[in-house]
């Protein structure tokens, strides 16, 4: 794990605003999956896989191709490596896992990054915006 004091390549996106852009890209999961699996009952287990698993190809893809998923791009978020440098695809889809399984996510260090991102050496940086969200 990277130490919290390195400098880092930007400013850190605010938990809110990193939120803000989690929730956008959930919603489009959801959204997604009620069109592709209209027989399926919404809130099923089924429902509920099919949520899960389109939420972390979206995010996984996008943030290893673009560097910020659907809701990130939106509220002005990338992610990156902390020496500045693009993801590779391991990294983002370990980084996702772990928001996938939400504590890593919301417990944060004192440069405002969560486990996830220290356990992969990433950093979510602000790309548009002004203020810490």
């Amino acid at each position: 794990m990277a130490d919290p004091l390195l400098p880092l390549p930007g400013d850190v996106a605010g938990f809110g605003r990193r939120l803000a852009a989690i929730a956008v890209d959930w919603l489009l999961a959801i959204g997604i999956s009620l069109l592709l699996f209209r027989e399926v009952e919404y809130s099923s287990p089924e429902s509920s896989a099919a949520i899960l698993s389109i939420f972390a190809a979206e995010v996984i893809l996008l943030t290893w191709l673009m560097g910020s998923s659907f809701g990130q791009r939106i509220l002005g978020i990338t992610v990156m490596r902390i020496d500045g440098t693009r993801l590779g695809l391991g990294r983002v889809a370990l980084r996702t896992l772990l928001v996938c399984l939400v504590i890593p996510a919301v417990v944060l260090d004192p440069s405002g990054r969560g486990l996830h991102d220290r356990a992969v050496g990433s950093v979510a940086v602000r790309t548009s915006g002004r203020g810490r969200d």
